[in-house]
C-alpha cells in the first residue's frame, strides 16, 4: 500500500488524493502536523526540503503532485489521467502547468500576505497577485465555454489541479460572476466525488485559514 504525507487542508496534497481516489487506490496518509511529528521526520528522510505531498511506494520516493499523479497512471493506468495520445496528453500538462502556476501561485502570494498580518501587509505584492488572477480568469473562461471538463479528455491532471487551485483562489480573490463558464466548471469540479471527498477532509481545518474561510462550499 502506498503511503502519501501530506495535509487535508494542502492544495497540493488534494490534488494527488484525488488522483489516488480517482483511480481507488489505497494509501497510508500520514498527516504532517506538529500533533505527528513523526510524521515530518519520515517525511524530511525520504526528501530533506520537506515539502508535501510525498509518496512512498515499494521503494519508489516521488514527490511534487504532477510527478506523483503521472506515476499513478504507470501502476494504476485505469483511469487514465493522462492521455495516450501525445498532443492530447501536452495539452493536458500545459493546463495542469496554468493552474499550479498561474492560479495556485498568485493565490499563495495573497494567502502569504495574510500571514505575515498588518505589519508585514505589503500591498503591491497582493495587487500583482489579485491582477494575475484577474487575467487567468478571464483566459480560463474563454478555455472552457465548451463545458465540461478541462480539455476534451474527460477528468484528468489539467482537473486534479484545477480542483484545489480554484477552490482556493476563489475564496482568496473571488471569480467574477461575469465568468460564468469559469464558475460553472468550479463548481462541477466540487461536485466531483474524488475533490468532494479531498474537501471534506480539510473542513476541521478551515479556521486556520488566514483569510478566514467563507460559508460556503
Amino acid at each position: 500500500m502506498p503511503t502519501l504525507y501530506g495535509h487535508p487542508f494542502s492544495s497540493y496534497s488534494w490534488k494527488a488524493q484525488i488522483a489516488l481516489y480517482e483511480k481507488g487506490v489505497d494509501f497510508d496518509y500520514r498527516i504532517v502536523e506538529p500533533d505527528q511529528p513523526q510524521h515530518g521526520e519520515e517525511l524530511r528522510s525520504h526528501w530533506p526540503v520537506g515539502k508535501f505531498p510525498l509518496l512512498v511506494d515499494d521503494g519508489t520516493v516521488l514527490f511534487e503532485a504532477s510527478i506523483i499523479v503521472e506515476y499513478l497512471d504507470r501502476i494504476a493506468p485505469e483511469p487514465r489521467l493522462i492521455p495516450a495520445e501525445a498532443e492530447a496528453a501536452l495539452k493536458v500538462r500545459l493546463l495542469d502547468r496554468v493552474f499550479d502556476n498561474h492560479v495556485m501561485t498568485p493565490m499563495q502570494e495573497i494567502v502569504g500576505d495574510a500571514i505575515r498580518g498588518p505589519d508585514g501587509h505589503v500591498p503591491a505584492i497582493v495587487d500583482k497577485a489579485k491582477a494575475a488572477l484577474d487575467a487567468v480568469y478571464g483566459w480560463l473562461d474563454k478555455e472552457l465555454a465548451s463545458g465540461g471538463w478541462a480539455t476534451a479528455d474527460g477528468f484528468t491532471l489539467a482537473d486534479c489541479a484545477a480542483a484545489p487551485s480554484l477552490f482556493y483562489a476563489d475564496w482568496a480573490h473571488a471569480i467574477p460572476a461575469r465568468h460564468e463558464n469559469l464558475r460553472a466548471y468550479r463548481a462541477r469540479l466540487l461536485a466531483r466525488p474524488s475533490v468532494a471527498r479531498a474537501v471534506d477532509g480539510g473542513r476541521p481545518y478551515r479556521a486556520f485559514f488566514p483569510l478566514g474561510a467563507p460559508d460556503r462550499d
